[in-house]
């Protein structure tokens, strides 16, 4: 089974086409895209969903509507399932920035059902993300990341310490004017979730040495950060086949992460068949 997460910016505005076309070369069975503003009508959903074959119907969609920023927009997240979604619910409590859907998918042949998280916290910053992650892990509690099939997918804003920064990446973010992971840079988010069981898939089972997903160049001054992750549970990750950056070029400011596990009968995703050149080259937009 292969999984995506993708934030599209901003809802992909006129780089929708590039984006479809992205998705439809992966041909994920799970896809969580961030940043869905304006997709209420259901009609951008829709179309991603046939570009990677699944059927455009209820119970392998899901629009979690989020709570309107201050500007009034909702940055949306969404699902699409290729296995039937077997029930899904959309939490958007305070403390959450935008919302948080949670789905059972389908089994495998007679495996247990995969519980689905998607989300996109908050840009603010560490304090606020570790308010929203408390909610995650009220939803799931490490008990639960512990026993069964498990993943989270999205844009957490957020750093981990296990990846190749380099030793001046505080004073580098501090030059571009990036304030959101703190000064001195924090990890606390990673860490809690980390602590509660959850296994980041592209340091588990990287495929190849991308890791970058939001290379920013600002004031100058270059700075590489990976605030997109697939998080799976231990039971999962005895499963993980790989995981790997897919290079969006100038599609998003955001850069995909896509990871394959065995979920029994179902073989492990397959790469794409088109080679991203890597996360090098810094797209000209902007987003949180």
């Amino acid at each position: 089974m292969k999984m995506m997460t993708f934030n599209v910016l901003n809802g992909g505005e006129d780089r929708f086409d590039r984006i479809r076309a992205i998705v439809a070369a992966e041909r994920p069975d799970l896809l969580v895209f961030q940043e869905c503003v304006g997709w209420e009508d259901g009609e951008r959903l829709r179309a991603v969903a046939a570009a990677i074959g699944v059927p455009a119907t209820g119970d392998h969609l899901v629009m979690g509507r989020a709570n309107r920023r201050g500007s009034g927009r909702r940055y949306n997240v969404c699902l699409v399932s290729r296995p039937p979604i077997l029930s899904h619910r959309v939490h958007a409590p305070s403390p959450m920035a935008h919302c948080l859907v949670e789905a059972e998918i389908a089994p495998a042949g007679d495996g247990p059902p995969l519980l689905v998280l998607g989300t996109h916290l908050v840009w603010t910053d560490e304090r606020a993300r570790l308010a929203e992650v408390d909610e995650i892990l009220r939803l799931v509690p490490p008990a639960a990341v512990a026993e069964r099939d498990c993943v989270l997918l999205g844009d957490l804003n957020a750093l981990s310490r296990h990846d190749p920064h380099p030793a001046d990446l505080g004073d580098r973010l501090a030059a571009a004017g990036i304030g959101k992971y703190g000064h001195p840079p924090r990890f606390d988010v990673m860490d809690r979730l980390e602590a509660a069981g959850w296994v980041d898939a592209l340091r588990a089972a990287p495929r190849s040495p991308r890791w970058v997903t939001a290379p920013r160049e600002r004031n100058g001054v270059r700075v590489d950060t990976r605030p997109d992750y697939v998080l799976v549970s231990r039971p999962l990750a005895a499963r993980l086949a790989w995981a790997d950056v897919v290079d969006t070029g100038t599609a998003s400011d955001h850069h995909a992460v896509v990871a394959a596990v065995d979920r029994g009968r179902e073989p492990a995703g397959k790469p794409a068949d088109h080679t991203a050149a890597g996360p090098g080259a810094v797209p000209r937009l902007t987003s949180s």
